[in-house]
């Protein structure tokens, strides 16, 4: 087994997942009630997989994976997809556009590794496509990135094939494992060291009962941008900023049960840009701020072989969707922050994590530490 293929301990259990301190863990306060686990796999049906390369001191990089429908993996969603600021990639979203259904999963990994990722994609879906179809199928994955580039030697073109087949086949529902891990390994937020973050919103009974799940790749932002909670956190904590320009971008998943129509789902996906907003992100001109959002709702539409007869929300009740999307943004990024550890990667570049000791001490200097 080669050395760099650190994804057996990032497959740990559940256990050690929930064990890892959180945002709220750290008295950090948030608005909105979370699901059972805080995290995108709250909706029903969606799970998450990651493959986190480490190697040397130059690799540093991974996949992730997000799956709609777990036990239907040839469902499409319906789905609609936004870009704030378009310096980046996402695969696929023309056929999203279009069509207004996302088919299979979104993976995320780094800006060089699009191509390779895409393609296997492609190569799961197809091996683990019905026999009957097989000849006939086809498939535009939607594959995201970001630039890993100050931590990892994205230019060694270190993730393969396989790496996206792991993060694919692991993928499960629960807590979700954050920070740098998968394609947030080489990922830097606001200076601080990022990656993965999630975080979910359960609606009251009056306004549906639904639930709305977000997960981010971030690796965007100059340190004294960064809020959190209200606070110029950044700014208060001006030490060891890595590089002192914008280099980075992300990328956000969004996932509800509520039955939404694609054009609802791109307004949901517009609202990803308040909860970065929250968190003094400003979408600098390098950076690529994509996002995409897909409801699990009206299952067996897309290849109904009559009029099928759907579900949608009426527009009037949106309201409380949008509030859940840029809370649950808000907290996921934060919860990205606070998992991810100091990393040493490519040329030796250190990029430190946001201490939790000191960002305690600047929430209780604002009065917005909660306990």
């Amino acid at each position: 087994m080669k050395a760099h293929i650190f994804s057996a301990l990032l497959l740990a259990s559940s256990l050690v997942c929930a064990q890892k301190p959180r945002a709220r863990d750290l008295g950090v306060p948030f608005d909105g009630t979370p699901g059972k686990f805080n995290a995108i796999t709250d909706v029903a049906g969606v799970t998450v997989g990651h493959k986190t390369l480490i190697e040397g001191t130059d690799i540093r990089t991974g996949v992730t994976a997000v799956i709609p429908r777990a036990n239907d993996l040839f469902d499409p969603v319906y789905a609609g997809w936004f870009s704030q600021n378009g310096n980046g990639e996402m695969t696929g979203t023309t056929w999203v556009e279009e069509s207004g259904f996302l088919d299979g999963p979104v993976v995320i990994t780094n800006t060089h590794s699009v191509g390779v990722v895409r393609d296997a994609v492609i190569a799961w879906r197809l091996n683990h496509q019905p026999p009957k179809t097989v000849e006939d199928a086809w498939s535009l994955p939607v594959v995201a990135e970001t630039w890993d580039g100050w931590l990892n030697d994205i230019n060694g073109f270190h993730v393969k094939p396989q790496d996206a087949f792991d993060a694919l086949d692991s993928a499960k529902s629960g807590p979700v494992l954050e920070g740098a891990v998968g394609g947030g390994t080489g990922m830097i937020c606001n200076e601080f060291k990022g990656g993965i973050g999630t975080s979910s919103r359960m609606l009251d009974a009056k306004a549906g009962g639904y639930t709305v799940g977000v997960l981010v790749q971030c690796n965007y932002g100059l340190r004294p941008q960064l809020r959190i909670a209200g606070v110029p956190v950044g700014k208060e904590i001006p030490q060891h900023a890595a590089y002192e320009e914008e280099k980075g971008s992300i990328i956000v998943v969004v996932a509800t049960d509520a039955p939404l129509i694609p054009t609802q789902l791109k307004r949901l996906a517009r609202r990803v840009t308040d909860g970065l907003g929250r968190l003094g992100s400003i979408s600098g001109n390098g950076s690529g701020d994509i996002f995409i959002a897909f409801s699990t709702a009206n299952p067996h539409t897309y290849y109904s072989e009559k009029a099928a007869t759907i579900q949608t929300l009426p527009l009037d009740n949106m309201d409380p969707l949008f509030a859940a999307t840029v809370q649950a943004t808000e907290e996921a990024v934060v919860n990205a922050l606070v998992a991810a550890e100091d990393m040493t990667g490519y040329k030796g570049r250190k990029v430190i994590a946001l201490p939790h000791d000191q960002l305690r001490e600047v929430l209780k200097k604002y009065n917005r530490l909660e306990k």
